[in-house]
Parts: structure tokens; sequence; C-alpha cells
């Protein structure tokens, strides 16, 4: 083989493969071997359910793609292209998500327990009845997402914009800070929330919470359990 071509072919493979022949569900694979490999053969296969759990799939995309009930669990997929996928009830505890576009993407009935979603873009996605236990989404934004029935616990949302997001009976026992985004948030949420400031956190509840929030442009009331 020339040597410039092997170069070139070796370059393209480090930094992600184009799919070329590949079914579209995969736009760009990753450079990890292993990771590409199952990639193929998924996409290989019809009706095929994803199962990449502890894989590194950094910088793939497969926007689109149908990935309902797929095994993600402890996957990185920093910056990874997922938008528009269907990922209802998919398994994605322990993820790293951190800077991924997961825009209009359907998370409904989603487990993220202990994901990172730092940086993530999630405008538009639904998750509705989703489940986010521990959940690092600092710097997220999530505009125009709806919240639904989600489970938000212990869920950072520090500099997280949710900016005409909409929540309904969705518990809200978040982290928030003064660089929180909530203007146009709208619904009902059950608290408590803690908002970090230069004292430290406090906790507030209720009415307390209800306020915090209506200040800062949002349209939320806060039920009682």
């Amino acid at each position: 083989m020339h040597a410039g071509k092997f170069e070139g072919e070796f370059t393209a493979y480090a930094n992600g493969l184009t799919c070329g022949d590949l079914d579209d569900k995969v736009k760009l694979l990753p450079a990890d071997p292993e990771a590409a490999a199952v990639l193929k053969g998924w996409a290989a296969q019809e009706d095929a359910l994803l199962d990449v759990a502890g894989l590194d799939l950094t910088g793939v995309d497969i926007s689109g793609a149908d990935l309902a009930n797929g095994l993600l669990t402890e996957t990185v997929l920093r910056k990874a292209n997922l938008s528009g996928c269907d990922l209802y009830r998919a398994h994605l505890e322990g993820a790293v998500l951190a800077e991924a576009d997961l825009s209009d993407a359907g998370l409904v009935k989603a487990v993220l327990d202990g994901a990172s979603l730092a940086g993530a873009n999630l405008d538009g996605a639904d998750l509705g009845s989703a489940e986010l236990w521990g959940v690092d989404a600092s710097g997220a934004s999530l505009r125009g997402s709806k919240l639904e029935g989600a489970a938000l616990l212990e869920t950072k949302l520090y500099g997280a914009d949710l900016s005409h997001a909409t929540v309904r009976e969705t518990s809200f026992k978040v982290l928030l800070d003064d660089r929180s985004i909530v203007e146009g948030l709208t619904g009902t949420v059950f608290g408590p929330a803690r908002v970090a400031g230069a004292d430290g956190a406090r906790e507030i509840s209720g009415r307390d919470l209800e306020v915090w929030l209506n200040e800062r442009g949002a349209r939320v009331e806060v039920l009682t359990p």
C-alpha cells in the first residue's frame, strides 16, 4: 500500500471513521476499535438492540437512530451526536454524556442515574418519566425540554439552562445556583431544592422554592407531597 494512502487511512481511523457503506444508523464511528466493531455489527442487523455498555464511543454520530431499550450503562459518549435518537427506556446509568448532543432526543423512561450530562445539549428533548438520580448536568442546555413526571433527585443543575422547559409533577430535588436559568419554565414540581451561594448551600421548599423560581421568570407551582 502506498505510504501516503496508509497514513491518510490511519488518520481517518484515529479521528473517527466515516461509515460509507454502513447502514445510515451510524454516520461516524468512534476511534476505539472495539466500540467501532460492535457498532458495525449492530448497524448490519435490522431491529437489533444496541449493547455498548462500558465501551468508549467518544465522538460517535448515531443521530436519529432507534436506541430504544439500549444498553449504554457506563458507556463513554463524550461529544457524541445523539440528536433525534429514540432512547425510550434506555439504560444510561453512569454514562458519560458530557458535551453530547441530545437535542430533540426521546428519553422517555430512560434511566440516567449517576450519568454525566455536563455541558450537554438537551434542547427539545423529551425526558418524560426519566430517572436522573445523582446526575451532573452542570452547564447543560435543556431549553424547551419536557420533564413531565421525571425524577430529578440530587441532580446538579449549576449553570444549566431550563428556559421554556416544561414540568408536571416532576421531582425537582435539584442543586441550583445563581447561574441556573429558569425563565419560561412552566408546570408543577415537588421540592425541596438546594441553592448554592457564597455562604454555602441552603435548602428551599414549598412557597420559598416557588418564589425563587418565579422571581427568575418561571411560572411554576411547587406541590406539597
